[in-house]
């Protein structure tokens, strides 16, 4: 399972190729990576806080520019720069954003309106039409009359996919989609990406560092490490049997193995003058 290559795949949807980035020069947040996500396919992207999966997606809605390298939707480059293209592109694309980032003065119909309204010309019956439809597919059309404020957690995240999926985007990417979640509503977020994703024929990107939901309905899964690195790729099932040790560590979180728990720093007798005099 070789850790610095792309899956064999000639009909990649997403194609990351040899990005570098960072937001600054003293930290370099992805390092000379290169992925392709398969058309159809749910694709994890897992590894601890910090380690860059959200600012991939941010590279690949054209948030940000990479430092170096390309990053391709459907063959064409994404280019930060040009606006117009990106509103294309964004057309053609779902984000459900970590914790929603759903419209708290709007109700949950007009929350999933939004994007139609937004970016197309479709007569009022229409959207109400799709806006209904969208929250069937979640569960949610018995609570379109309701503010936000009146729904619990898990169901503001299936608003909020509802709202993604408005547009029937091909490509989906969801941002820690299970983060602060209890069990049932893990399960029932999770079912529904695989549901989602088979239904529509869209491609779905997750990012988590969640393992069993991820585990569970993904078809590829990428392994991120601090600095950027893809620490390995392949099947759940490859990378659960996997034996190399920073895989098996976080798969499995385990505590002890090749992610130390502290911080680089220096030792203790140093920092408090134990033994040098200091403080007599």
């Amino acid at each position: 399972m070789p850790s610095d290559s792309p899956p064999p795949n000639h009909d990649a949807l997403i194609e990351i190729d040899h990005v570098t980035f960072g937001y600054d020069a003293s930290r370099t947040i992805l390092s000379d990576i290169s992925l392709r996500f398969e058309r159809g396919k749910v694709t994890s992207i897992l590894g601890s806080s910090g380690c860059g999966k959200t600012t991939l997606l941010r590279l690949i809605g054209g948030v940000h520019a990479a430092n170096a390298g390309t990053v391709r939707f459907d063959g064409t480059v994404v280019d930060a720069h040009d606006r117009e293209l990106l509103f294309r592109l964004r057309r053609r694309m779902g984000v459900l954003f970590q914790f929603g980032a759903l419209f708290t003065d709007l109700s949950v119909f007009e929350n999933v309106a939004f994007p139609l309204r937004e970016q197309t010309d479709l007569p009022e019956a229409m959207i109400r039409d799709i806006v209904l439809m969208k929250l069937n597919a979640v569960g949610l059309r018995g609570a379109a009359n309701l503010r936000i404020s009146e729904v619990s957690g898990g169901m503001a995240r299936r608003i909020a996919l509802a709202r993604a999926i408005a547009l029937d985007p091909e490509l989906i990417m969801y941002d820690e989609p299970f983060a602060g979640l209890d069990l049932i509503s893990m399960g029932v977020a999770a079912n529904l990406i695989r549901t989602l994703n088979d239904v529509t024929g869209s491609t779905s990107l997750v990012i988590s560092h969640d393992v069993p939901e991820c585990m569970a309905i993904s078809d590829y899964v990428v392994l991120l490490a601090t600095g950027g690195r893809i620490v390995a790729q392949g099947t759940p099932k490859e990378l659960m049997d996997s034996t190399d040790p920073e895989v098996r560590q976080f798969v499995r979180g385990e505590p002890d193995g090749p992610v130390k728990f502290h911080y680089p720093a220096p030792p203790l007798a140093q920092d408090f003058g134990i033994g040098t005099g200091a403080g007599q």
